[in-house]
């Protein structure tokens, strides 16, 4: 009889979660649509304090340039601008580390959002705030609010899917920010007048119960595949935690960091007395060939060659380069496993905006004598940062591909990190914003501090191809604890 009852308590179990689950559900369901009801009939005592609100935090915020811009920051991390991606990239890194359960469940959620918030506010036909200093606009209606929605549909399935591989003390944390993220973008999209108190409340509802849903469905399909039913604190997928961990063969990332940071210092201050010098002896001698290189690329500009030395010239901004690095530093850590080549890479880019902006401050050398093109800058000619910048990022991603890859396709990195810095340096002189030995210098900014880097991370010890890190992480995580 024992037997017999321990054989049916996990469906017990199961059934009592349901019903809790489905409860919680119900009510939430239920006070969105409340909700809906009372803004689409126009409740009188719910338009007042909507309004309230909406005037009392516009008079806050329309009262400082700084406070707007720090809550369009934050309200960006709710837009589909910055959550599309995010979702993406966080699909690919599932499908890396071979969980294509999580990741289709990223993918329905998150187009659930997308189709839910747009119908919605067409059935509402909910107008936006009209607030007396407008310091902000959005297009379409108001009710629910998308970003509000967005932002707690994506938040939370990202805390149930990824919850399994963060240590148990702090699981409560890790809840607590992605609460805070939701939390500050609703709170933005009041501030800055788009969209009433309802309107984000109506959103995090929906977005609430949009997750339950989906996340009980999950759970359902589990059941039928034959897998336990774990309660939701222990996420989505308990047993993806291995997989779901960055790097969990890798020891020290770096032995005795104090005495690599020394290092670090030391070799940054050489590369930046070299930078130094050479910035000194261009400006007391000023070659001429420096200013003849952009004087001559001058005589070639139409405006077609304009707009594509733009776009040239802005794969080496920081925004792109940015961008670029956000995105290979996940599928990096999501394919080797190893933080030290992320660190090599964090430190490459960190060491550049550093080393550029010393260097021209110290140097102060004038832009060539030619029109430019993208106006009075705030920085000094030399060396440039967009070339250093673009250098420093390629370069460091080729050292840490080419020894971890093996299939002839790994060539196109060496040729990207000599092919991209070539486009930005000859988009930049065309432009006539730097000077032939502005890119000199560039070029023993890159080389000085990515050789420093070398010998200080050694980037490449313990590398191994992608199928290698599994291999050593799954040796790893079936390794007997000892218990003493």
């Amino acid at each position: 009889m024992t037997e017999k009852r321990a054989r049916w308590a996990p469906v017990r179990h199961f059934a009592e979660r349901s019903v809790l689950g489905l409860a919680a559900v119900t009510a939430i369901g239920l006070a969105f649509g409340t909700l809906l009801l009372l803004v689409r009939f126009h409740w009188q005592p719910l338009l007042g304090l909507d309004r309230s609100v909406a005037d009392g935090l516009n008079s806050w915020a329309s009262g400082s340039d700084t406070i707007v811009a720090v809550l369009q920051q934050i309200a960006s991390f709710g837009g589909r601008g910055f959550m599309i991606p995010l979702v993406a990239l966080l699909v690919v890194v599932l499908l890396i580390r071979r969980r294509p359960r999580p990741a289709l469940y990223l993918v329905v959620t998150g187009a659930g959002a997308l189709i839910l918030d747009p119908s919605l506010k067409a059935l509402i036909g909910r107008l936006r705030p009209v607030v007396e200093v407008p310091v902000a606009t959005a297009p379409g209606n108001s009710f629910p609010s998308g970003h509000a929605l967005g932002s707690m549909v994506v938040y939370g399935m990202i805390v149930l899917v990824f919850l399994p591989a963060m240590r148990r003390r702090w699981r409560p944390w890790f809840a607590g920010l992605a609460a805070v993220i939701v939390a500050a973008v609703g709170f933005t999209r009041i501030a800055l007048g788009v969209h009433f108190l309802s309107d984000v409340i109506g959103g995090w509802l929906l977005g609430v119960a949009w997750i339950s849903v989906t996340a009980y469905a999950f759970r359902i399909w589990r059941r039928e595949a034959g897998r336990p039913v774990p309660a939701l604190a222990d996420g989505l997928e308990p047993e993806a935690g291995p997989d779901l961990r960055p790097a969990p063969a890798e020891e020290a990332v770096l032995p005795h960091p104090w005495a690599k940071g020394a290092e670090l210092l030391v070799g940054w201050v050489f590369v930046f007395g070299l930078l130094y010098l050479v910035g000194y002896s261009a400006n007391r001698w000023e070659p001429t060939f420096d200013d003849g290189v952009p004087r001559w690329l001058q005589t070639f500009r139409t405006p077609g060659l304009d707009d594509l030395s733009w776009m040239a010239s802005k794969a080496g901004d920081t925004h792109a380069i940015l961008i670029i690095s956000l995105f290979f530093c996940p599928l990096a850590l999501a394919l080797w496993r190893q933080w030290r080549p992320i660190l090599f890479l964090a430190l490459a880019m960190m060491g550049e905006l550093t080393l550029f902006l010393c260097a021209a401050a110290a140097v102060g050398r004038d832009r060539p004598s030619v029109e430019q093109l993208d106006g009075q800058m705030p920085t000094s000619s030399f060396p440039s940062g967009h070339i250093a910048a673009t250098m420093c990022l390629w370069a460091a991603i080729a050292i840490i591909v080419m020894a971890r890859v093996r299939q002839p396709w790994r060539w196109i990195f060496p040729a990207l990190a000599v092919i991209m810095p070539f486009i930005v340096a000859l988009s930049r002189m065309y432009r006539g914003m730097h000077h032939p030995t502005d890119v000199l210098g560039a070029a023993l900014l890159t080389a000085g501090w990515l050789t420093v880097l070398w010998f200080v991370v050694r980037p490449n010890a313990h590398a191994g191809t992608a199928s290698e890190a599994a291999a050593e992480a799954e040796q790893v995580t079936r390794r007997p604890v000892a218990v003493g």
